[in-house]
């Protein structure tokens, strides 16, 4: 209990904006295992055919930049919190439009898709920017590390509830063995829940970018290998959010199991993520993301390998510890290269956040076309294999790109350092 109490003391000394921040994320966080989990599920429940999946996360990833760019014009005129709010709102009526498709088709599909994207545009764009205006880099890993702590154990509970419903539910009487319906309650439920977290935003005091100019087109050499990295973070966002429901669905069982594996890989690395964010140091940064790295390439190889649930189960661990340890060093990076670069360039940094999201967004594109061409000039089963040991062995290229990001961005510090020292004693010596 001592512990505990001087850990809600760390919390309660943090600014006000981050702690409504972190509540409000934990609140959208229960809805977000529907979303990446549970939406691939229902898609192949419904349409037995990945390739159905991957074409409706493209058009997730579609929606995401366009709302990005139509968010950086909307900040000029609306409050931030209402955006992110909408953002919010606007995933619980996407959820609304996909259950009410009588049958799924790639026309419904590519609907639905767009406007969860467009959803997402609103909320990672304006949830980086609070994110980016609310921390400094000193407090910034324990933010990360204590809102993954909260995700994670979220995704222990919440997978293993939602999958025992619908399993419950197309096997027993009490819904009339339809599944289906099980997925319209589960998105009366999030409906609800996006409202509770649009009312959390509003309880702090956020300010709107700077109104300036955010579409620029030449930009820092160290900024250009930023996106360099969300490229390479981009090729495996697509897997990470389809691959488990995909597998899952065609080689374990059925939503009761997805709930289960998501669970107890939950439960081995909640723990571990809060230390990891509580007592690293922002020179950590690149050896958390290789170990993400790493964990994910390592678990691609069984699943090419042996194809079967074993595969699967092993890929499945790796992942859910693989995620958010990159996921940890890569937004704390970030947001060090955007702190830099602004500074720099003297320019927004919503700017940054919008151009980083152009970057993750050929990644996606890449990374989902490259499933859609194995799926096609092959097979479902070879692009189910293989593609993810390709983009794992693929991304690892993101390790010496981290590692040249933070030595320039100590070299500009050296820099600016040894400048403003020659420019006191010239001051001095005057």
């Amino acid at each position: 209990m001592n512990r505990l109490g001087r850990e809600l003391a760390v919390f309660r000394s943090c600014p006000l904006n981050m702690r409504v921040l972190i509540l409000t994320n934990l609140i959208y966080a229960l809805v977000m295992p529907v979303i990446e989990i549970f939406i691939g599920a229902y898609v192949m429940r419904n349409s037995n055919d990945v390739k159905m999946v991957v074409v409706y996360q493209l058009a997730v990833y579609t929606g995401i930049p366009a709302t990005f760019l139509l968010n950086g014009w909307l900040l000029q005129h609306v409050g931030i919190a209402r955006l992110y709010s909408a953002g919010m709102l606007l995933s619980g009526v996407a959820l609304t439009v996909m259950m009410s498709l009588g049958e799924l088709t790639l026309t419904g599909l590519g609907v639905a898709g767009f406007l969860m994207g467009t959803s997402f545009g609103l909320y990672w764009s304006n949830r980086d920017f609070l994110a980016l205006s609310s921390t400094n880099d000193s407090n910034r890993n324990y933010y990360y590390g204590l809102e993954t702590f909260f995700s994670t154990n979220i995704g222990i509970i919440i997978p293993f509830l939602i999958g025992s419903f619908i399993a419950a539910a197309g096997k027993g009487d009490w819904l009339g063995g339809n599944a289906n319906r099980a997925y319209q309650i589960i998105t009366g439920i999030v409906i609800l829940l996006t409202v509770a977290s649009s009312w959390m935003i509003h309880r702090g005091d956020f300010r709107n970018p700077q109104k300036t100019s955010f579409l620029h087109f030449s930009r820092h050499p160290l900024w250009l290998r930023m996106q360099g990295l969300a490229v390479l973070k981009g090729l495996a966002q697509g897997y990470i959010v389809t691959a488990p429901a995909m597998l899952i669905m065609k080689l374990v069982g059925q939503e009761g199991t997805i709930g289960v594996i998501q669970s107890a890989g939950g439960l081995l690395s909640a723990a571990l993520l809060y230390i990891v964010g509580r007592v690293s140091q922002p020179h950590h940064r690149v050896h958390i993301f290789a170990a993400g790295l790493l964990l994910f390439a390592f678990g691609a190889l069984p699943n090419a390998l042996l194809f079967s649930k074993t595969g699967v189960l092993i890929f499945m661990a790796c992942l859910i510890l693989a995620r958010p340890l990159q996921d940890i060093a890569y937004f704390t990076i970030q947001m060090l290269v955007i702190d830099t670069v602004s500074t720099i360039e003297k320019r927004n940094e919503f700017s940054y956040i919008l151009s980083q999201e152009a970057g993750f967004y050929i990644g996606r594109f890449t990374g989902c076309m490259l499933f859609i061409g194995l799926a096609f000039q092959v097979s479902d089963t070879f692009a189910l294999r293989y593609a993810l040991l390709i983009v794992g062995a693929v991304q690892l290229l993101s390790i010496p790109v981290a590692k040249g990001l933070l030595k320039g961005v100590g070299d500009h510090a050296i820099s600016a350092s040894e400048e403003a020292r020659i420019a006191d004693e010239t001051t001095s010596h005057r």
